[in-house]
């Protein structure tokens, strides 16, 4: 999950698996793929970097557990 802010300063998670594009015109607007639209404080590069960390997260979370499981 990424945590994101509405314009009324309140945080949310989504699950950038959901996203199917962001779109910034002027505000950003997360689109998901069940037609939900979602408007956010942060910019679309600050979108697009939480959900590189998210999915960096992920990667080396798949990489501890296979390392672990072969101990």
């Amino acid at each position: 999950m990424i945590t994101v802010t509405r314009l009324d300063q309140t945080r949310f998670a989504v699950n950038p698996d959901l996203i199917e594009r962001v779109q910034a015109s002027p505000d950003t607007t997360l689109h998901m793929i069940d037609g939900h639209v979602y408007v956010v404080a942060e910019s679309l590069d600050a979108v697009i970097e939480l959900v590189v960390a998210y999915r960096a997260r992920v990667l080396d979370a798949a990489r501890t557990l296979g390392r672990n499981a072969g101990e």
